[in-house]
C-alpha cells in the first residue's frame, strides 16, 4: 500500500475489464477516487456493481475526440479534476500481414494510438493547471520486438512508447509518464484469440512458466503512480516474465 494516494483522482480507460478492471480496484484499495472509461456498456454496469467504491463509469469510445472531451468533463464533475491518468485501452486482432485490409489497420492504430494521444491531451489540460500529474500508458513487448500476425498492434505499441517518451521530455518536471510494456496477460481478450493449446504452448517459452495475472500489472501501475517511483519518467517497464530477456531453454538440473 502506498500512503500518499490516497484520495488521488485517478481515471483508467479500458477500466471495465482486464488489465484495466484489476488497476480500477487497486487503486479503490489505494484509496483513491477512481472513474472508469470503457466503451462496452454491458462491462461498465457490471463493473459498477461489482466495484460499488468507483466514482463513476462513463461510456466513451477512446478513437473519437467528442467523446473524450466529454467523458473528461464527466470525470471533472465527478471528481473535480484528475491526478493520474492510465492510459489502457485497447484492442487487437490476429491476423497474417497480408490478410489485414485498411479498415482493420485504421481501427487498431485510433484505438491503441489515438486514444492515448486524445486522452492524455484531455488530462494535460488539467494537470498543467495544477503543476503535477501522472499518465501511465499500458503499451506491449510487441513495441519493441515483432510477433506474427499482430503487425498493426505492434506498430500502435511501438508509437505509444514514443509517445511517453517525447511527452516526457516535453512536460518534465511537472508530469511523469512512462510506458509500461507487459508480455503475455491473462486477459478476457487474450482467453478469447488464444485455444488452451495455444496458451499452454507460449507458457512453455517464458521463463516463469506462465502468463501475467492483470493484478501483477495493476500492482505496477500503483507502484509507478506512488512517490516511489518518483525519479521514474520517460521510460518503459516490462513486466514479461522474462519471456524477452533471450531465447529460453529449460535446462535439466
Amino acid at each position: 500500500m502506498y500512503d500518499d494516494l490516497k484520495d488521488k483522482r485517478v481515471v483508467i480507460t479500458g477500466g471495465a475489464s482486464g488489465i484495466g478492471y484489476a488497476a480500477a480496484r487497486r487503486f479503490i484499495k489505494e484509496g483513491c477516487k477512481v472513474v472508469i472509461l470503457d466503451c462496452n456498456q454491458e462491462a461498465l454496469d457490471t463493473a459498477l456493481s461489482e466495484m460499488p467504491k468507483l466514482n463513476g463509469g462513463v461510456w466513451a469510445d477512446v478513437s473519437k475526440p467528442d467523446d473524450i472531451e466529454a467523458a473528461f468533463r464527466k470525470v471533472d464533475e465527478l471528481m473535480g479534476g484528475i491526478d493520474i491518468l492510465i492510459s489502457n485501452a485497447g484492442i487487437s486482432v490476429r491476423n497474417p500481414f497480408v490478410d489485414i485490409d485498411y479498415a482493420q489497420w485504421s481501427k487498431v492504430l485510433r484505438v491503441n494510438l489515438d486514444g492515448m494521444f486524445l486522452c492524455t491531451k484531455e488530462a494535460l489540460k488539467r494537470m498543467k493547471q495544477q503543476g503535477s500529474g501522472v499518465i501511465l500508458f499500458t503499451a506491449s513487448t510487441n513495441g519493441f520486438e515483432g510477433y506474427p500476425y499482430y503487425t498493426d498492434y505492434n506498430a500502435s505499441k511501438s508509437g505509444v512508447i514514443n509517445l511517453a517518451k517525447t511527452i516526457a521530455l516535453e512536460c518534465a518536471p511537472w508530469l511523469r509518464i512512462n510506458a509500461i510494456c507487459p508480455g503475455y496477460v491473462l486477459t478476457p481478450m487474450q482467453k478469447a484469440e488464444y485455444t488452451p493449446e495455444m496458451l499452454d504452448a507460449v507458457n512453455a517459452r517464458i521463463p516463469l512458466g506462465r502468463h501475467a495475472e492483470p493484478e501483477e500489472i495493476a500492482a505496477l501501475f500503483a507502484f509507478l503512480a506512488s512517490s516511489e517511483a518518483k525519479y521514474i519518467t520517460g521510460t518503459t517497464i516490462t513486466i514479461d516474465g522474462g519471456e524477452t530477456a533471450g531465447t529460453y531453454i529449460p535446462m535439466e538440473e
